[in-house]
């Protein structure tokens, strides 16, 4: 279900502060970083796995609510039989692996996708982890599978003109937001893609309209702690102005400090002296 306390970065402004709310990072790199060791390609999936634990690990130190992983996007069926059979395989072995820590250490764990080309097994697997940490609130960590950001937009569409039928022709951005994959979230406050490209590989394509783009050459295997940090401190630099000029920002965040020291010239309520 949405959650209608999570702003739109187009409608409205988010509270912005120096550690990102929401993480997305699409986890690029794994079989590149097998080839430089004279590996196979699946040797650095199950290399990469490590990696979120690290990302999980280093976002729940650091205050971050909300991970979204980029695991398999709806295009990596085009990728060979056998390696889309090992992801598949690797999937099935780390939930059931890691649903228990991840449980007892209170991270939410969902999965945003088309579901139907997976086996049974595999999506009961997903329903049940789902289920047994619905209720913990320490992380949202998010896996998007067989995920496509045109294919998102497009089965939201489909959803809110079932649900509105006598409405054609006069929705609001709000109500599509409500039937998207990730509605139990805010949108990305950063956007992290590894393994030296930079695209976003219909990635979220609606909900990274304002976030913050960052790249690195660092392969996913190798993205730890301090590549975590590296990203955030980035994030930080970045002037998140949301449509507005930086004479605008600049007056906001002397305001925002005048109220906290308790010297703000203005009435608390804009129209108490109207």
């Amino acid at each position: 279900m949405a959650n209608s306390t999570f702003t739109s970065s187009t409608r409205d402004i988010p509270d912005v502060s120096g550690v990102p709310r929401h993480i997305a990072i699409i986890m690029d790199g794994n079989g590149r970083w097998a080839r430089k060791r004279f590996m196979p390609r699946v040797a650095g999936h199950g290399r990469g796995v490590e990696a979120v634990r690290s990302a999980i690990r280093g976002c729940i130190q650091r205050g971050v609510s909300y991970l979204t992983l980029f695991a398999f996007s709806s295009e990596n069926w085009r990728r060979p039989a056998d390696e889309v059979s090992f992801l598949m395989q690797l999937f099935i072995r780390s939930l059931q692996k890691e649903i228990d820590r991840l449980h007892e250490n209170g991270i939410r764990f969902r999965v945003v996708g088309d579901l139907t080309r997976f086996d049974a097994p595999l999506v009961e697997l997903i329903r049940t982890a789902e289920a047994r940490t619905a209720d913990n609130d320490k992380l949202t960590l998010t896996i998007a599978a067989n995920y496509g950001g045109r294919w998102d937009i497009v089965q939201a569409v489909e959803r809110m003109l079932a649900k509105y039928p006598e409405q054609r022709g006069s929705f609001s951005e709000e109500q599509l937001s409500a039937e998207l994959s990730l509605n139990y979230g805010p949108e990305p406050d950063l956007f992290i893609r590894t393994g030296g490209e930079q695209r976003i590989s219909n990635f979220l394509l609606w909900q990274l309209a304002y976030s913050e783009l960052y790249f690195t050459d660092t392969l996913w295997p190798d993205f730890d702690e301090a590549a975590l940090d590296d990203a955030i401190r980035s994030y930080r630099t970045r002037e998140r102005r949301f449509g507005r000029t930086s004479e605008q920002l600049c007056q906001t965040v002397d305001r925002a400090a005048a109220v906290k020291a308790g010297t703000d010239p203005l009435p608390a309520d804009p129209g108490a002296h109207a």
